[in-house]
């Protein structure tokens, strides 16, 4: 018997993270007690300057179509920035495409250049929604592991000796989630040279760039060269660095032709993103004083909890985690006490109402990771639940 589901629907997987936050809210709902670790979005609100910007675009009448990828004036803001902080030569807004959030913009890059039996390689660990993105466009994900001792970077070799004749992409997440690592400038030269020797595309996913950490700085591998950029497919946005994950505002800079077929796919499903969001978003670039100083005061109060986080998990024993350098999550590694990472996560939720996301979700079941975009007090009281619950196992 057929199927009611096309065969999409019944290979992708639903969202681990999302379902991690959903059971810790729904528990919080029946007035448990809940330290919740799972959710992937700052515990700010988004700055004043920002919603009066959009709420000034609503009134005002921006309540229609424009054009499907993007405000142009907000186009033009972006490609002079990435040109100027991002050192991205030879871009325009042309080479800019606004879409509904950063995960979609992620999947439009898959959509434009992955054919079915398309190989895409994703270094473990890495974001849920990589793997399910490639499916749904019908290629297959290739997986290499990152070692933990490399901080979770794969190596020039690694990639060299994944490669084969069906790669087309290699999925670049730097800062990253879930671990925090970031590539360095001379990291990513080492890999640029062999994407570009191949011809492939890095799709390098930059959510986080602006969230980094003990003087590091996160690098785009469409600066390195014009070679470089040309096989480079950047994703941004606005969700993390200004605190805007409910509007849904994702931002692609791509080269030429790539930028123009993302443009077409999105003319055929969304259209554009939300029109008066946008202007919130042109006004977090256009006033960049404030802008900074509210990205000041996020990352002073992430980079405390990160150090308060990384140094609790580190004093429990039987707990190693290496010190995150961007992004707001640890992952602790969990596997001396011969339990799976799902096995870890569900009791520990069940005996001290914590939830944290198991590493089998990223492809390390090895390690749990955490979210420290949660407050000081849900820190200090998780880090002494987690103290309890190791004590037992």
């Amino acid at each position: 018997m057929n199927s009611r589901l096309s065969v999409w629907a019944q290979n992708i997987a639903p969202s681990p993270t999302l379902a991690v936050d959903a059971k810790a809210k729904k528990l919080k709902a029946e007035g448990k007690d809940v330290c919740g670790f799972g959710a992937g979005e700052p515990d700010f609100d988004t700055p004043d300057f920002i919603k009066y910007a959009s709420i000034k675009a609503l009134c005002d009448g921006k309540t229609k179509y424009i054009a499907s990828s993007g405000l142009p004036e907000l186009r033009d803001r972006l490609s002079a920035l990435y040109a100027e902080k991002k050192q991205i030569k030879n871009i325009s807004a042309e080479n800019v495409v606004v879409s509904a959030g950063g995960k979609f913009s992620c999947y439009l890059a898959i959509m434009a250049v992955v054919s079915p039996g398309d190989e895409v390689i994703v270094p473990a660990p890495y974001w849920v929604s990589y793997p399910e993105m490639v499916k749904l466009a019908g290629g297959v994900p290739v997986y290499v592991s990152a070692s933990e001792e490399n901080d979770f970077k794969i190596t020039p070799e690694q990639l060299e000796q994944a490669i084969t004749a069906k790669t087309k992409m290699l999925v670049l997440n730097t800062p990253s989630n879930p671990t925090g690592s970031v590539y360095s400038k001379e990291d990513l030269e080492a890999l640029m040279k062999v994407v570009v020797k191949h011809g492939i595309f890095v799709l390098s996913d930059e959510m986080y760039a602006s969230l980094t950490y003990d003087g590091f700085e996160a690098v785009s591998p469409a600066s390195l060269s014009d070679d470089a950029r040309n096989h480079t497919i950047m994703v941004s946005g606005f969700s993390k660095a200004y605190s805007m994950t409910g509007w849904r505002l994702g931002v692609m800079c791509a080269p030429d032709d790539i930028a123009k077929a993302v443009g077409k796919i999105q003319s055929q499903t969304t259209s554009n993103a939300n029109t008066f969001a946008q202007y919130g978003a042109l006004e977090a670039i256009k006033d960049s004083e404030n802008a900074q100083r509210s990205l000041a005061n996020m990352l002073k109060a992430f980079d405390k909890r990160r150090l308060a986080l990384w140094e609790g998990l580190n004093s429990i024993d039987g707990i190693s985690c290496r010190r995150a350098k961007g992004a707001f999550y640890l992952f602790p590694n969990i596997s001396s006490f011969g339990l799976s990472s799902t096995e870890f996560c569900e009791k520990f939720l069940e005996e001290e109402l914590v939830a944290v996301v198991p590493g089998i979700a990223f492809g390390a079941d090895a390690n749990i990771r955490f979210s420290y975009a949660v407050s000081d007090a849900v820190i200090e009281k998780g880090l002494e639940r987690m103290r309890k619950f190791c004590s037992r196992l």
